[in-house]
C-alpha cells in the first residue's frame, strides 16, 4: 500500500548522505581538517568511510564501489565542473572561523560569509572533489 499524500512514515528517518568521491583518505582527512569531523568507520576496504557529525553519519565510498552498487550511471563531482545539484549543510557558530579554517585545508572558495536578510549567515565553498558545502549560523 502507498501512503497518501502528506502521511509520514513514523520509521523513517535520514541515516546517512555518502559522498560518492576519488580518494576515500583524501576526502577524510579534508573533512577533519577543514570542518573538525571525527572519524566513526572505516571499512578495511578503504573504500568506504563515514565521519560523526551529529544525528546523521556523513558517508563517503569510492566510486568502484559506488558504481557496483549503484548499478546506473552517475555523473562523478569534479572540481573542474559545475557542482552537482544539491549542497552538503554543516552550521557552525562562526561561519567566518570556519570559512577560513576550510580554505586552509584546501576547500574552494565559492562565496565568502554573507549576513543573509532572513538572519543566518552562510558560505559556499566546494570539496577536492567539488562538492558544494555551505556554512551556515543561525541568527
Amino acid at each position: 500500500m502507498i501512503p497518501r499524500v502528506g502521511h509520514v512514515l513514523e520509521s523513517m528517518k535520514l541515516a546517512y548522505a555518502t559522498l560518492f568521491v576519488t580518494d576515500i583518505e583524501r576526502s577524510l582527512s579534508f573533512y577533519e581538517a577543514a570542518f573538525g569531523l571525527r572519524r566513526s568507520f572505516v571499512h578495511d576496504s578503504g573504500q568506504y568511510a563515514e565521519l560523526e557529525t551529529g544525528t546523521t553519519a556523513l558517508a563517503f565510498a569510492a566510486h568502484d564501489l559506488a558504481r557496483t552498487i549503484v548499478r546506473t550511471p552517475y555523473r562523478a563531482s569534479a572540481r573542474g565542473e559545475p557542482p552537482a545539484g544539491f549542497e552538503l549543510g554543516l552550521e557552525t557558530d562562526d561561519v567566518p572561523a570556519a570559512y577560513a579554517r576550510a580554505l586552509g585545508a584546501g576547500a574552494e572558495s565559492v562565496s565568502p560569509p554573507e549576513k543573509m536578510p532572513w538572519g543566518q549567515t552562510i558560505a559556499y565553498l566546494r570539496d577536492p572533489d567539488g562538492v558544494l558545502v555551505v556554512l551556515v549560523s543561525e541568527g
